[in-house]
């Protein structure tokens, strides 16, 4: 069975999302490690038990039992393999000066923060150029990760790029820029790829049927390597195969439909890989909808 999670809030400390998450029998979990559409944030308190590398870089503003207390949250749940997501705000491949710094500077403190509570990734989208040069923002984009490399050697947490739908001009609607990107930065084994299936779908790649299904993975096992894929977030989409328009349905409710989501589950690749709901959090006939896309995929294991 893959490790079939969603994304949980935070609100009343950083364990309640793991609690959640246990309430409803996930096997993963992927949250925020704060306010997605706020650049200032408090840093963690690395637990009792970090190494004392971990304390050059946190300083303790806020309850110093708090990363402790959500690794026992993770223990107790038995939630595998959890993730953070990144700041909305940050952009690795802008062409501006300073939110360029800007966003090297979050982005640092994104992973120090995904590090001290013991996530296994951080999923981020790679960005955009809006000076409409997909080049030139591809190598800031590496640039960018060599950067905060340098600034954190010895931290774990795996960094994930995430295909996106391509709206605008952002970077990772195509395999090949996932593929430029790892092959272009230093330290390409603290890179992997966290695959949305909303997102490729409305970037044009196909699904469904069978043999497109098998066409898509082909193509990105010859582009980027089906190796370096770590997770999954898995959602329909509201809008057509290569609309390039990032809308989240329910499974089964959007334009991809089950089929393709009957292949996800069931493809021996990818059984242990965290597979993760970003749905719309909302109550159908008073049940909550997490629980529901989540017995549906479930359902669909053979």
């Amino acid at each position: 069975m893959p490790l079939f999670g969603a994304h949980m809030s935070i609100a009343g400390g950083f364990h309640k999302a793991p609690m959640a998450a246990a309430a409803l029998d996930m096997e993963s979990v992927q949250l925020f490690t704060h306010s997605p559409s706020q650049w200032a944030v408090k840093p963690v308190s690395p637990p009792e038990s970090a190494a004392p590398d971990a304390m050059k870089w946190s300083a303790p503003s806020i309850p110093a039992d708090a990363a402790t207390l959500f690794q026992s949250a993770l223990k107790d749940a038995k939630l595998k393999l959890p993730l953070a997501h990144d700041s909305y705000l940050i952009n690795l491949a802008s062409p501006d000066v300073t939110l360029y710094r800007k966003s090297i500077d979050a982005f640092t403190e994104e992973l120090r923060r995904a590090e001290t509570l013991g996530l296994s990734y951080l999923v981020m989208h790679p960005g955009a150029p809006t000076d409409q040069d997909e080049a030139a923002g591809l190598e800031r984009v590496a640039a960018a990760f060599d950067a905060v490399h340098a600034r954190c050697p010895k931290l774990q947490t795996m960094v994930l790029l995430e295909t996106t739908a391509g709206q605008g001009c952002t970077l990772g609607h195509r395999f090949e820029h996932l593929a430029w990107i790892l092959d272009h930065v230093k330290d390409p084994d603290r890179l992997g790829v966290c695959l949305d299936t909303c997102h490729v779908f409305a970037a044009g790649y196909p699904l469904f049927p069978i043999a497109d299904y098998r066409k898509t993975f082909r193509e990105f096992d010859k582009v980027v390597g089906v190796a370096q894929l770590k997770a999954f977030h898995v959602n329909d989409s509201l809008k057509p195969q290569g609309s390039r328009v990032d809308r989240h349905a329910h499974i089964g409710k959007g334009h991809i439909g089950l089929e393709a989501f009957h292949f996800l589950v069931n493809d021996r690749r990818f059984r242990k890989h965290p597979m993760i709901l970003e749905t719309p959090k909302e109550k159908v006939d008073g049940e909550e909808m997490d629980a529901v896309n989540l017995r549906t995929l479930r359902e669909m294991v053979e």
